[in-house]
């Protein structure tokens, strides 16, 4: 059986809740964030040692996914906070809860 990959965007941030990074994913939110934990990524999460998934959402489709990005990009730092905390109030690592 072919599985599915799954869609959706995702916000990981550093040890001391410092520093933000929004993504995209269109391969899974699970084999993405493993790669920005294990450095994978060049980049800003490699930089700022972004390996904590503090939120994620599942999209339809790769195009919902990047508008949804886009809409939490341009969002304010407090926004993006609020929409955290809205499922996560403690700020723990979510990699583990997913399937």
């Amino acid at each position: 059986m072919k599985q599915e990959k799954e869609c959706g965007i995702y916000i990981l941030t550093n040890k001391a809740n410092t520093v933000l990074y929004t993504g995209v994913t269109g391969k899974g939110i699970k084999s993405r964030v493993w790669e920005h934990k294990n450095d994978l990524v060049e980049g800003f999460t490699k930089k700022y040692k972004c390996h904590k998934l503090v939120y994620h959402e599942l999209c339809d489709n790769i195009e919902q996914a990047i508008i949804r990005e886009k809409q939490i990009k341009g969002g304010s730092r407090a926004k993006k906070i609020k929409l955290i905390e809205s499922i996560n109030s403690d700020w723990r690592d979510l990699y583990d809860n997913l399937d």
